[in-house]
């Protein structure tokens, strides 16, 4: 389906989603990434040795979670845009989406915002919480989002300013 559609399969989402009791601990990367291409950002820029290192470069990035602080950093590295930091315990009845953001204008901070599905599809609110960049990686901002909870594993995209940019 992915090379058709770019849109992963529930079972290529199964591999990379950890389980509910570490999702719920806090915050935890979730990799989307499903080809095997010669890329490795995502580990170099980890500093908390949650992405293992590749053996081959065409490897596909494995996560361990019990290492990941949920930082972001590997999302702003990750040049595929296919990183996600999701967090259930942000709020009794919100979550948190930590996206990648590569378009303007970049939302601004309490703003609402559509919350786009894979298929770029509007699956609900969200509210911008947090404009991060990292150094070096000033291009990528991670936008952090607060969702319903039921949707924090389905949004990956937003709607700024009644323009559509699903990845």
């Amino acid at each position: 389906m992915l090379t058709k559609t770019g849109v992963p399969t529930a079972q290529e989402l199964d591999r990379v989603t950890p389980t509910r009791h570490r999702l719920e601990q806090g915050p935890v990367a979730i990799i989307e990434c499903f080809q095997q291409i010669p890329c490795n950002p995502c580990f170099l820029s980890c500093k908390q040795g949650a992405i293992q290192e590749f053996s081959d470069i065409n490897d596909l990035p494995v996560l361990d979670d019990s290492k990941c602080t949920g930082c972001g950093i590997c999302i702003a590295n990750c040049p595929g845009l296919a990183i996600f930091v999701v967090d259930y315990s942000y709020s009794p009845d919100e979550g948190l989406v930590k996206l990648p953001y590569e378009f303007l204008p970049v939302p601004e901070i309490d703003a609402q915002v559509d919350a786009l599905d894979r298929e770029g599809r509007i699956a609900g609110k969200g509210r911008v919480v947090k404009v991060q960049r990292f150094k070096g990686q000033e291009r990528t901002p991670v936008v952090w989002l607060a969702v319903p909870k039921d949707l924090v594993m389905s949004v990956r995209n937003i709607k700024v300013g009644g323009q559509s940019h699903a990845r």
